[in-house]
């Protein structure tokens, strides 16, 4: 057995395909769909996928799954959701098993102190944080569905409440939420839910324990995704502000409406997902700064996709600060270490190399088709992100096109978490090789 069938980063793979072809077969059974003909097994397939992905692409109409398919398709989005934690909890459970090396630092990916003394009050931790803010956000939407007469509100409040916190971004409303742009407190408590679920457990505790007083200040770490969290979500907002305010916000009033809803804008893109706007309709330059968005994502050991913004910054580091004569950057009175900036750098490298694979692959089977580039391009990221934003292309892409976003929202809901896991049972030799010198730039 080679070293990365030993690793976390094997079982992880295995346990979110056998949960994806779970879904795939629950979502086949003839009481989950209500449609005039049977789903097909690639649309049950790639449902699934979006959903324990939290990818929230669709190539059906979510409105005709009955009630139970809702159901499976909202479990499918909390497993996903939780996703490694909720791996890790079942490895933790097996009885007898002693928490071996690598799934400590599995779960040491989502808490910094403590993992080697408290395993299972970690994942306990996990698991409360996201039931009460669930619970929290279900109750509020569930009241403002209410308000706006929509049917099943309670279901919808708790399906919607789950699809936030988890970033998955499905709506089974017909039309999805771009009936609710005027709808502020929605828009406010679903924003709440996405940053929340984008922020990671870590900077969570570290929140409520500052809050309890058991500690005097945040941990480096949870100041740096929360105030990288503001710059990107203000100066998105902003941004978005600026550039569609005559145009797809022209017809609201500016407070709270144009605001609030360029606020949305700018939240969304971090691997929400949900649309309120028409991202067709956005200028050029929007869709630009919305893939952006998609592709940075949201914090590490939180529920959210992309590159994660802890990771972007250190590659940003590496690009506009000198290191020192141990190769360590100074940032913030506080170092990143050669490894520290190697790993992300090299994780980012991976991460866009699997990327550009994908949108190659999209483009060489829907670009001969007539399909725009940039339109491809923008598929491809949201599903790289598991973000779910659309131009509308999803549901007309061919088999091999719904194939491969397949594989775009796998790779980057597992894929990354994959690459980021330690390989064990390498050997090191001491062996010194010539230096090989090259040309650069």
């Amino acid at each position: 057995m080679n070293s990365f069938q030993k690793s976390d980063a094997c079982y992880l793979l295995a346990f979110f395909l056998m949960v994806i072809a779970l879904g795939t077969a629950l979502l086949l059974l003839p009481g989950s769909w209500h449609g005039p003909a049977p789903l097909r097994l690639l649309d049950a397939f790639f449902t699934a996928t979006s959903a324990v992905c939290v990818a929230g692409l669709s190539v059906v109409d979510l409105t005709v799954f009955s009630p139970w398919g809702l159901t499976v398709i909202m479990l499918l989005i909390q497993i996903g959701g939780l996703g490694i934690i909720s791996f890790s909890s079942i490895l933790l459970t097996i009885p007898g098993n002693r928490l071996a090396i690598m799934q400590r630092n599995t779960i040491q990916g989502f808490y910094i102190d403590g993992v080697e003394y408290r395993p299972r009050r970690i994942v306990r931790n996990i698991i409360g944080f996201t039931v009460i803010i669930e619970a929290g956000g279900a109750l509020l939407l569930s009241l403002c569905f209410r308000q706006a007469k929509v049917e099943n509100w309670f279901f919808m409040g708790l399906f919607h409440a789950v699809s936030a916190f988890c970033n998955a971004g499905i709506s089974p409303l017909a039309g999805g939420l771009t009936g609710f742009a005027d709808h502020t407190p929605l828009l406010l408590v679903l924003m709440a839910l996405i940053i929340l679920g984008g922020l990671g457990f870590i900077v969570l505790q570290d929140l409520l324990e500052v809050s309890m007083a058991k500690k005097q200040r945040l941990s480096y770490h949870s100041r740096i995704v929360l105030v990288l969290t503001a710059i990107l979500v203000l100066g998105g907002m902003v941004l978005f502000f600026i550039l569609e305010r005559k145009r797809l916000l022209a017809g609201m009033d500016t407070f709270p409406g144009a605001w609030v809803n360029a606020l949305f804008q700018s939240v969304t893109p971090r691997s929400g997902g949900f649309e309120v706007l028409h991202q067709s309709r956005l200028s050029q330059p929007s869709k630009l700064l919305t893939g952006l968005l998609m592709l940075i994502g949201g914090a590490p050991g939180s529920i959210a996709g992309g590159l994660k913004i802890t990771t972007v910054f250190v590659v940003a580091a590496v690009m506009f600060r000198k290191p020192d004569g141990q190769g360590d950057i100074k940032v913030f009175h506080h170092r990143f270490t050669a490894e520290t900036l190697n790993k992300g750098v090299l994780y980012v490298l991976k991460a866009l190399a699997l990327l550009l694979l994908c949108i190659g692959a999209l483009t060489v089977f829907e670009g001969l088709q007539g399909k725009s580039l940039g339109a491809l391009v923008f598929e491809v990221v949201s599903a790289f992100g598991t973000v779910g934003l659309t131009l509308s292309l999803t549901p007309s892409l061919s088999t091999a096109g719904k194939l491969i976003i397949i594989a775009a929202m796998f790779a980057g809901r597992v894929g990354l978490v994959a690459l980021a896991f330690p390989v064990i049972g390498r050997n090191n030799y001491a062996i010194t090789y010539p230096e090989g010198s090259i040309l650069l730039g």
